[in-house]
């Protein structure tokens, strides 16, 4: 049995009435059961079931099939700043938002209560940061439209700091400011009680519990003396790195071997689909064309109606069968995972 033949046995006991798409092993059983059966059964299920239209649509993705990752390293105190909006929230005292910044070294959170999430009041809370804590190397962000705009990039030009932006549906890249949003709302949700409107007065207080909560990075060790602070900055930065270069090491090895062609068509995972309830969700969108692939995961996505645009590897995994499209980039580029990983390792 091969060939065609065999293609319709596996796909009438995969996809038939009785089929019920289930995995390479139970197709292949259920094959071998209504008495078909050749030496490379089980091999040609699994080929058969990869390319299962329905299946590859269904489920989410796995640890396997995240990117490598990418640590930020940071050697200086208010060198690097996360920032981030909270809200809305019911209005109280005129403000509806939270903006938040944090320091990526010391962790040290500022927050201010905001009537408006605009660029305007995102400049002016910053430019009051830099009168206090010194202009930082860069700032990290998600890609809001009050931190995308001509406004703010002049102030960061005029300033001589570089913005730093996330890519869509993974905000572990601004991870940090998320820590601290969690952090503050945690607390107001409980000093708050039943009189939300009162948020805004409670906003301090909450900061100061936060700043001066017990945390486990921290031991109450004596002041150190002056002389010997150079010296243990240059022993903690040595020691940061080694342990991120391990830490690197052990999350890489739990992922797959991953390769992003030109021309791949691949789907994208929609984490914002709501259809239908329980699990009958389709959460695997279209499949797209990969048009350029980047350096530490990104690749940029085709579409035949709408601009292209970027996300994070991650979000996508290979789409196998089907039509090629029409627009296939000529210029074949690949990236291997092994590549990224030597990437990563290097910007450490």
């Amino acid at each position: 049995m091969h060939g065609q033949e065999a293609i319709d046995i596996f796909k009438a006991g995969h996809e038939g009435p009785t089929g019920g798409h289930h995995g390479a092993n139970l197709t292949a059983k259920k094959v071998f059961d209504a008495g078909f059966f050749w030496p490379t059964i089980y091999r040609d299920a699994h080929a058969m079931i990869k390319s299962c239209n329905t299946c590859q649509r269904q489920g989410k993705f796995s640890q396997r099939d995240e990117m490598p990752q990418n640590a930020i390293q940071v050697c200086k105190i208010f060198d690097v700043w996360g920032i981030d909006f909270m809200g809305p929230f019911p209005s109280s005292r005129g403000n509806k938002y939270i903006f938040v910044v944090v320091d990526y070294f010391s962790k040290w959170v500022e927050a201010n209560a905001l009537p408006t999430n605009d660029a305007r009041v995102v400049v002016k809370f910053l430019k009051s940061l830099f009168t206090r804590f010194g202009t930082p190397r860069a700032i990290i962000s998600d890609r809001g439209i009050y931190f995308c705009n001509d406004q703010f990039a002049k102030v960061m030009s005029k300033y001589e700091v570089t913005h730093h932006l996330s890519t869509a549906y993974h905000p572990q890249t601004s991870g940090q400011a998320e820590v601290s949003n969690r952090g503050l709302k945690h607390i107001l949700e409980r000093t708050v009680g039943e009189n939300h409107a009162s948020w805004s007065d409670k906003l301090n207080d909450a900061l100061w519990a936060f700043h001066t909560a017990f945390k486990t990075p921290i031991s109450d060790h004596r002041k150190l003396q002056l002389n010997e602070l150079n010296e243990l900055r240059d022993q903690a930065y040595e020691n940061s790195l080694i342990y991120k270069e391990r830490t690197k090491k052990l999350y890489d090895f739990k992922i797959k071997n991953c390769i992003f062609n030109v021309g791949d068509q691949v789907l994208l995972f929609n984490s914002h689909l709501k259809i239908f309830s329980g699990k009958l969700k389709t959460r695997w969108s279209r499949p797209f064309t990969i048009t350029q692939v980047f350096l530490y995961g990104t690749v940029e996505l085709s579409q035949p109606d709408g601009p292209n645009f970027k996300v994070n590897g991650h979000h996508v995994k290979h789409y196998l069968g089907g039509d090629i499209p029409s627009k296939v980039v000529p210029d074949l580029h690949t990236i291997s995972m092994d590549k990224l990983m030597r990437g990563s390792s290097q910007a450490m």
